[in-house]
């Protein structure tokens, strides 16, 4: 495997790991250390990979980054009753230029999953982001991305790309691999009314912030779609991280952010996670222990994911099928979790894009909704989608 982007975990972390108790999840991990190498990936579910890129932040102006402080934290904490296994990689160095850190972090992620290997990114800048989706280009036909952000990020494609335009180049850039794109948690304030126009355009979902945190269950089953989760940490209000990471008054807090990164560890499809936009300081606990609980319930996620999107089996599902506005929607419901899908029909006169996404994740309330006579907007999206 060729690795040879990655150096190892620094030794003040390795030192402050080995005093921690042995019960802690560093003491139990694999971790790549100048001593002893690389971990064998033999049986490893899910890798950390750190990525210190941040010079396409528009707010650039030369500062270093590290992630020292994110491993403590998350060395500290002690595991749920878990079987995964999980490896440290250490961290990706800047290239000589951002393209060499892009081509590094799409070999290493390309590498991963074709292991079946999660991989987690810790950034730097999000315009790392559109590496992480390139990195998908050989290995599956289309992808679905989620942002959890303030901002829709489409900014300006014929500019260079920045991390508040990195979504625009995905859009437009061949190979044409994006299917859906969500943003989780954005706020309106940020976000120009043409972004807002183009994003209602294009088909793709987008979830407001007072919306998410009134029911944070709504944006469950736009991650259980999703490759990639991409989380940006100024969505996170202000109180809630330190002084340097601040950013809004208003956002999503704590305990909603790690739900998210729950949901996002649950879904089966999910196969890479990333965090981006830390900014380390003097004061730097609160940001570092909040991204730590985030891979804590990422973790813990994955590691309770079941397989319950086999309908090849009568006694796995349930099947209920309503008439909407002389459409016929066939929903299914899984005996093992409880969670529902709807069916998107083939399309045949059309150049059908997805065809092995006939089934679309939704929420026991678009059934409920059908029944009063209502379209489901995923539904109404994804078939639109299909059809152009």
């Amino acid at each position: 495997m060729n690795f040879n982007f990655l150096t190892p975990v620094s030794e003040s972390v390795l030192a402050h790991n080995e005093l921690l108790s042995s019960q802690a999840l560093g003491r139990k991990i694999k971790i790549h250390s100048a001593q002893n190498g690389i971990p064998d990936l033999e049986g490893v579910k899910i890798a950390i990979l750190g990525v210190l890129e941040n010079r396409n932040d528009v707010n650039y102006i030369g500062e270093e980054i590290h992630l020292n402080e994110i491993r403590r934290s998350f060395y500290s904490l002690f595991p749920g009753s878990w079987n995964t296994s999980i490896a440290d990689l250490g961290d990706i160095d800047k290239g000589e230029s951002v393209e060499d850190t892009y081509f590094a972090l799409r070999e290493v992620i390309t590498i991963l999953v074709k292991k079946d290997v999660i991989p987690i990114i810790l950034g730097g800048s999000q315009d790392l982001t559109y590496a992480n989706y390139r990195a998908y280009d050989n290995l599956i036909p289309m992808v679905n991305i989620v942002n959890v952000d303030s901002q829709f990020n489409l900014g300006d494609s014929t500019k260079p790309m920045k991390n508040n335009s990195f979504v625009g180049k995905i859009i437009l850039d061949q190979p044409y691999n994006l299917f859906n794109y969500a943003t989780v948690g954005y706020q309106t304030y940020f976000n120009s009314q043409e972004e807002i126009d183009l994003m209602e355009n294009l088909y793709f979902e987008s979830y407001r912030l007072g919306t998410v945190s009134n029911d944070i269950t709504i944006v469950e089953p736009a991650l259980r779609d999703a490759n990639i989760v991409s989380i940006d940490l100024s969505s996170v209000k202000g109180s809630e991280v330190s002084s340097k990471q601040k950013y809004s008054p208003n956002g999503l807090d704590g305990k909603e952010i790690c739900a998210i990164a729950r949901y996002s560890g649950i879904s089966n499809k999910v196969s890479s996670f990333g965090i981006y936009e830390y900014r380390p300081s003097k004061d730097d606990e609160l940001t570092s222990m909040l991204v730590a609980q985030m891979l804590w319930y990422f973790i813990e996620g994955v590691n309770y994911r079941v397989n319950d999107d086999d309908f090849l089996d009568d006694n796995n599902y349930q099947k209920f099928i309503t008439l909407v506005e002389s459409e016929e929607l066939i929903f299914y419901k899984s005996n093992k979790t409880g969670r529902w899908w709807i069916e998107i029909p083939f399309l045949s006169n059309v150049n059908n894009k997805l065809k092995r996404h006939t089934l679309l994740p939704c929420m026991h309330q678009d059934y409920l909704d059908a029944c009063n006579n209502e379209l489901p907007e995923r539904w109404y999206k994804a078939l639109k989608k299909n059809s152009v």
